[in-house]
């Protein structure tokens, strides 16, 4: 997790998890669930703002809304699931008006997108306006790699980190 200079409060961490069918196999989702749990111990020590949007299937949903994150997550990490399709931008536009209403809250805010993904998407869909820094967290895996995670890193000027340069626990 990328620690900001800003005060605990007015930062947020905006993570974009990808529950599609592909995320599903070889255990990626599980691992982007330890993941997420992990990052989640770290931002609760910096005393930032968490908010977690999931895709899959044809919709986008708020997994926890914006708030200080806490200690206790696995209640609500554990039983997301997922399959389908990758509606990418719908998890991204539901993503961009959290953060818009957190800036609005939160005048000086700093918000950063952390986009956990395989990349497989038809098109790449826009880096989210309200976002100050974006990551993509790459779950792609094996030989035949598509380069998905790295060209929406490269369209949106982002930072690209492969999920196995993380260490985490699978859930």
């Amino acid at each position: 997790m990328h620690r900001h200079r800003h005060g605990g409060g007015d930062v947020l961490y905006c993570l974009v998890l990808d529950c599609s069918a592909s995320m599903l196999r070889s255990g990626r989702l599980s691992l982007a669930k330890g993941l997420l749990a992990g990052w989640l111990q770290q931002i609760y020590r910096q005393r930032a703002q968490v908010a977690v949007v999931g895709f899959s299937g044809r919709e986008a949903w708020v997994i926890q809304a914006p708030a200080r994150a806490g200690l206790a997550n696995e209640h609500w990490i554990a039983p997301i699931s997922g399959g389908g399709g990758t509606p990418m931008g719908q998890g991204l536009d539901l993503a961009d008006r959290i953060m818009k209403r957190f800036r609005r809250r939160v005048a000086h805010a700093h918000i950063g997108v952390w986009l956990l993904t395989d990349g497989r998407v038809r098109r790449i869909p826009p880096a989210p306006v309200q976002a100050d820094f974006c990551t993509i967290v790459d779950f792609e895996t094996g030989r035949a790699r598509s380069g998905g995670g790295l060209r929406i890193a490269r369209a949106w000027d982002a930072a690209h980190c492969p999920a196995d340069t993380f260490e985490v626990d699978a859930h």
